[in-house]
């Protein structure tokens, strides 16, 4: 049985989210629409190799305990936690059979470039990141090796409010999602339910000692998070990740509701603040992207592909 209610269900299809099982969400993003026409590719295809027509964008629950307001989904519209979870093997079974189902509506177009049409039948990503907060699903170090046994990398993007999950797990690369550099400003900019400040910081703690490709992402919201880069940079101090994403806020999907495009931060502002942080942190910009307005920071201003 289906543990999203119908009405739920309809407005996310509707902007793109497909079910996978009866909690999981999949969805084609814009970058592997481009690298499927050979038109275009992700900022990770730029920093980190990674091949945007042949990555998977998942979810396994599209339940969520923060309702940030640069999200692109419906954070006003609840999501109850599932009476009976999905095993990661009918997770996997149906987030394949669900990503292929869409790959292969891009077979009659003639912009298509068909080699990578068929290379995208065969996926070497997954980014579990779509959605909801993926710790909340118990299961999730065994998700994470099953698509490991598919011989997949894996990239978990988390918000660091469950840190015992956050322990547990071992992707190719793990990031933490880290939206503002004090508790003021995270209640603000992510309207958590519950104070889990403290849990975040014990999660940078925990990502220190990760033993796996580490990660902190900020998406910067001008008149939100947009502030205190020294304290972004002592926060970041206590998990010393390997990289440092800092992407600006984009007026996209539900987050219109919330914000306006004046919030949208441009290339040169991201740069700008990157570097603040960059020079408290002694961490030096490795790659940014423009069309993503994106900057990388690393410890010693390299960048290694996965």
């Amino acid at each position: 049985m289906n543990s999203i209610p119908e009405t739920t269900q309809s407005l996310l299809k509707k902007h793109g989210y497909h079910l996978a099982g009866t909690h999981s969400a999949v969805k084609t993003c814009l970058w592997l629409n481009k690298s499927i026409r050979n038109t275009g590719a992700c900022y990770k295809s730029k920093f980190y190799g990674m091949t945007s027509h042949r990555c998977i964008q998942m979810t396994p629950t599209l339940v969520c305990n923060h309702r940030c307001l640069h999200c692109w989904r419906a954070v006003e519209v609840p999501v109850q936690v599932p009476h009976v979870w999905d095993t990661p093997e009918e997770i996997v079974k149906a987030v394949f059979n669900e990503h292929k189902r869409l790959i292969s509506g891009y077979g009659g177009s003639e912009f298509m470039d068909k080699t990578r049409w068929k290379e995208a039948f065969s996926p070497k990503h997954v980014a579990i990141s779509l959605s909801g907060e993926p710790t909340m699903y118990p299961h999730l170090p065994e998700l994470i090796e099953e698509f490991h046994k598919n011989d997949m990398t894996t990239f978990v993007v988390t918000n660091g409010t469950i840190p015992d999950m956050v322990e547990k797990i071992k992707p190719t690369q793990l990031y933490i999602s880290l939206n503002a550099p004090d508790e003021n400003t995270y209640e603000k900019a992510c309207s958590p339910i519950g104070n889990s400040w403290e849990n975040i910081k014990q999660s940078l703690e925990i990502l220190k000692r990760s033993g796996t490709r580490t990660a902190i992402r900020i998406t910067l919201t001008k008149g939100v998070n947009m502030v205190d880069p020294e304290g972004y940079a002592r926060l970041i101090e206590l998990a010393r990740p390997d990289y440092v994403e800092l992407k600006a806020y984009m007026h996209l999907g539900f987050s219109r509701k919330r914000l306006s495009q004046d919030n949208m931060p441009s290339h040169e502002e991201v740069l700008g603040f990157s570097r603040q942080v960059a020079e408290v942190l002694e961490y030096s910009i490795a790659d940014d992207s423009g069309g993503s307005r994106v900057v990388l920071l690393s410890k010693d201003g390299g960048k290694h592909n996965i």
